[in-house]
């Protein structure tokens, strides 16, 4: 097993690893719509600005860790408002193309930092 502990975010106070790898799947942590290149926490903008940092986000780390969008083999989604879905169900479509995975969209309270999505993925490499 091999825990990512030096990933594209910058040093968390929490206790996690941003991926592990076990045999040749990876297993991603939540991703936040945290601009890490400059530092901010959550952009300001609505759900397709968040949307769209989650998924660079996801990107970079599965590129980090061997794998890519293509090899995603399912996520999870949350959001504090179900009434996200269709603009998630359309970002989610134009990042992965033809490419399918299983996927959960789970309507939840409040996100860490009052994001407005956090994505979590399990990919293989």
């Amino acid at each position: 097993m091999q825990m990512i502990t030096n990933s594209h975010s910058v040093n968390s106070a929490a206790h996690y690893s941003p991926a592990v790898i076990h045999e040749n799947i990876v297993y991603i942590s939540g991703q936040l719509p945290i601009n890490y290149a400059e530092g901010q926490t959550v952009p300001h903008g609505g759900i397709e600005e968040q949307a769209g940092q989650v998924f660079q986000n996801l990107a970079a780390l599965l590129e980090l860790c061997g794998s890519s969008r293509e090899k995603v083999l399912k996520t999870t989604v949350y959001i504090p408002d179900i009434s996200y879905w269709p603009v998630i169900n359309s970002i989610y479509a134009e990042f992965f193309g033809s490419h399918k995975p299983a996927r959960t969209i789970v309507p939840t309270n409040t996100l860490h930092y009052n994001a407005l999505i956090e994505l979590e993925a399990i990919a293989y490499l």
